[in-house]
């Protein structure tokens, strides 16, 4: 696509050298001779940088710059100059130029900068189009929830996202808590600065300290430059720690202090930094049982738990279930590159019965695995049972057609054979003392074969000659 110029100038001269520097394949170049006309034309067209001259009748330059930057404050501006107009150039940087040219301009510097105003501005668009998406994706309605107890989450979020109080998420794991935590700063007064996640439970106490305080170089072994803080990094922002309730007491009275005071120290230095940012903190831990067992600051606890929203687990929310099974089938074919859009009413019997103990991430993981296994445009009961394990009969795919009666018989005779092996294989197992060769011995296989069908329904020992163990199957 074209960069798109306005070139703005009393004279013709330079209005003609600007047509001819710029208006090849890379440009498209209009032109104003005075202020006023060129804030119409800006008002009217699209464009990506303006030329303006300073010294114009009627309105100069630094007048039509003011007034560009407060109705388009992303338009690009390189002012043009004579040389006794240097300073005001400068001054005209200072209320938003891009940057300026001395006349008479060297036409390749000329290129040169509008094609740095022009990169500049492609960054600048992109960084407004990401954090467009970004929001866009997070906000709250856009989460998938149709249930009365999601629902009463949603209403949370609304209750708490415009203010500044800490927020404390809990629930089981893969609930979604983070994806709640970006929903509330998203739809909060903070939306525009850094939202900062910190995983509690993958650093070490040491490393935990300098990972949320910083450091100086010099303060431990290691520590060979100044490093700045996640609460330094979040500074005007959203703060989310998750899995809090693994962090060691020793960090929770240093966290306790940022909260109460605004402020922190760095690991080994001796100066205060003061602090402004919002806090959200997730577990899936009882707080409240360890406090009572004192694993848990008290103090701490009250502070984090102003405003405390569970988010509940799967399994309490099935009618969710078709809905976020769409949507992540969606997304899966999307990133998979498959023409995957159907869910087969057996496949999603299974879904619905199924207690997924991990939550929300393991339907999201499942139904990638299940895109993946696809060889047609439908998830089918099949592919859910060779990810999640044989269900109960009663959610049995009913087919349609002749050739999907022959694909279900097929299915169900596999899975029948397989119960039949798995079994056959445990039971000759139990009654050799879960020794291999003698198990392979009594039933008249080779031990190659044996040893294939205990991998293929992974039984598993844990030691002994042989392949013996007391203790069964894993």
């Amino acid at each position: 696509m074209k960069g798109r110029i306005l070139c703005v100038d009393d004279e013709d001269i330079v209005i003609r050298s600007c047509r001819r520097v710029l208006g090849d394949d890379e440009f498209e170049v209009d032109a104003a001779q005075s202020g006023i006309d060129a804030l119409k034309l800006i008002d009217e067209k699209p464009f990506d940088v303006v030329i303006l001259d300073i010294m114009m009748p009627k309105m100069d330059g630094i007048e039509v710059l003011q007034r560009v930057k407060e109705s388009h404050p992303d338009l690009e501006v390189i002012m043009i100059t004579g040389l006794s107009q240097v300073e005001t150039a400068v001054k005209s940087m200072k209320l938003g130029a891009f940057d300026y040219l001395t006349k008479p301009f060297d036409p390749d510097e000329l290129k040169l900068i509008v094609e740095r105003a022009l990169e500049r501005r492609r960054l600048l668009q992109e960084n407004i189009n990401l954090k467009t998406e970004v929001s866009s994706k997070y906000r709250f309605e856009s989460v998938v929830g149709a249930s009365s107890s999601m629902q009463e989450v949603f209403r949370m979020i609304a209750k708490c996202a415009p203010t500044n109080s800490t927020v404390l998420l809990t629930g089981e794991s893969g609930t979604g808590k983070e994806l709640v935590a970006r929903a509330i700063h998203y739809n909060s007064l903070r939306k525009d600065r850094s939202f900062v996640p910190v995983d509690c439970t993958s650093l070490s106490e040491n490393l935990l300290e300098s990972e949320l305080f910083g450091h100086v170089k010099g303060s431990f072994t290691g520590a060979v430059a100044n490093k700045r803080g996640l609460f330094e990094v979040a500074n005007g922002g959203t703060l989310f720690l998750d899995e809090i309730g693994n962090i060691p007491l020793s960090i929770q009275a240093k966290l306790l202090r940022v909260i109460q005071e605004r402020e922190f120290k760095a690991v080994g230095d001796t100066r205060t930094q003061t602090v402004n940012i919002r806090l959200i903190a997730a577990t899936n831990k009882d707080l409240r049982a360890m406090v009572q067992e004192a694993s848990f600051r008290e103090d701490l606890f009250y502070r984090l738990n102003v405003f405390p929203i569970r988010i509940p687990p799967l399994r309490e929310r099935r009618e969710d279930i078709p809905a976020l099974a769409f949507n992540f089938l969606k997304e899966a074919s999307k990133e998979l590159d498959k023409k995957v859009n159907e869910i087969s009413d057996g496949a999603m019997n299974v879904l619905g019965n199924y207690d997924w103990p991990g939550n929300v991430r393991e339907l999201e993981n499942t139904m990638h695995r299940a895109v993946i296994l696809t060889t047609d445009k439908a998830v089918r009961r099949a592919h859910l049972v060779n990810i999640l394990g044989p269900s109960s009969d009663n959610d049995l795919e009913v087919p349609r057609t002749g050739d999907e009666l022959k694909r279900i018989k097929k299915v169900a005779r596999e899975k029948s054979v397989e119960g039949i092996e798995k079994a056959f294989v445990i039971e000759a197992l139990k009654r050799n003392g879960w020794n291999v060769t003698r198990s392979a011995e009594e039933t008249g296989m080779q031990r190659a074969n044996f040893q294939a069908l205990m991998k293929k329904y992974n039984v598993r020992l844990r030691g002994g000659d042989e392949g013996h163990d007391e203790s069964g199957p894993a």
